[in-house]
């Protein structure tokens, strides 16, 4: 799936959090999002699937297949189907045991349970034995099992883009290696176009061809990593940042974004809108 941000720009208060005059993913890159906390990675995800109001600009987005070309996520419901997403926790429907949750998301997207156990299956190892056929709910289950239920439930109907926050938080060190084998399979798999988020700098050039820099909602850098070759340019760049207290704007921005309540309206057809996706960065 091809992704076109036009001169987008949304603000809490007095405070950017987006300022991308244009930026392009192409068809079947992996792009890692990293900056600060506060510098608009989770605010841009969701703008891109629609979960807050830009104040100006739009996203687009086009298909592989063509049915979508340049549709605009504010005026169209069909890029859904072809998207998988996990902001955190909130995108769960915690009153569901794991197997019950992910059958509930295969009859969404049209497939039967039997279509749905046979792809639960590549995720065994992943999920270690702690998850499936287990009789309780969502809501007891640790923050690392919640992360891994959330990716799997995003990747679950095989999206043709795929977005993910942090996903490598809350997890042991098995786990984040398991999930990098698993993204990169999927990746040259499926041809899907991944967009991640991560504060862990090692593990996003590991996975990520192309990385975005961002600072104050604003790309300062669109990194080429085919090589792995980003890492020292941002150990470097963090090394600088890291000595620098948080502006006041930072601190709003972060608490601004977090606080923020969106509206939804429940639909068979909006997995992404099942539940509250208030932000909420554990």
């Amino acid at each position: 799936m091809i992704i076109s941000i036009n001169n987008l720009h949304k603000k809490f208060g007095n405070v950017v959090a987006a300022n991308i005059d244009s930026y392009s993913i192409r068809h079947g890159e992996m792009v890692g999002l990293v900056g600060n906390n506060g510098a608009g990675k989770t605010t841009l995800f969701r703008l891109i699937l629609d979960l807050l109001k830009a104040d100006e600009g739009n996203v687009t987005l086009t298909t592989q297949d063509g049915t979508l070309v340049d549709a605009d996520v504010t005026s169209t419901e069909d890029w859904k189907r072809h998207t998988g997403a996990f902001i955190d926790d909130s995108f769960l429907i915690d009153y569901l045991t794991p197997d019950e949750y992910f059958h509930f998301l295969g009859r969404i997207y049209g497939l039967k349970k039997e279509d749905v156990d046979a792809r639960l299956e590549k995720f065994r190892a992943f999920f270690n034995g702690e998850i499936l056929g287990e009789k309780k709910y969502i809501r007891d289950y640790s923050m690392g099992n919640k992360q891994k239920i959330g990716i799997v439930s995003a990747m679950l109907h095989t999206p043709e883009l795929l977005i993910l926050d942090e996903p490598f938080n809350f997890l042991d060190p098995s786990s984040q290696a398991h999930i990098k084998h698993l993204l990169e399979e999927y990746n040259k798999e499926t041809h899907a176009t991944v967009l991640i988020s991560s504060h862990n700098l090692n593990h996003t050039v590991e996975v990520c061809p192309r990385i975005a820099l961002l600072e104050h909602g604003v790309i300062i850098r669109d990194i080429d990593n085919t090589n792995h070759t980003a890492e020292s340019e941002l150990e470097s760049y963090f090394d600088v940042s890291s000595n620098v207290q948080p502006t006041e704007e930072e601190t709003v921005l972060e608490e601004a974004s977090s606080e923020e309540t969106i509206p939804q309206e429940p639909s068979d057809e909006k997995p992404l809108e099942t539940t509250d996706t208030s932000e909420t960065n554990e």
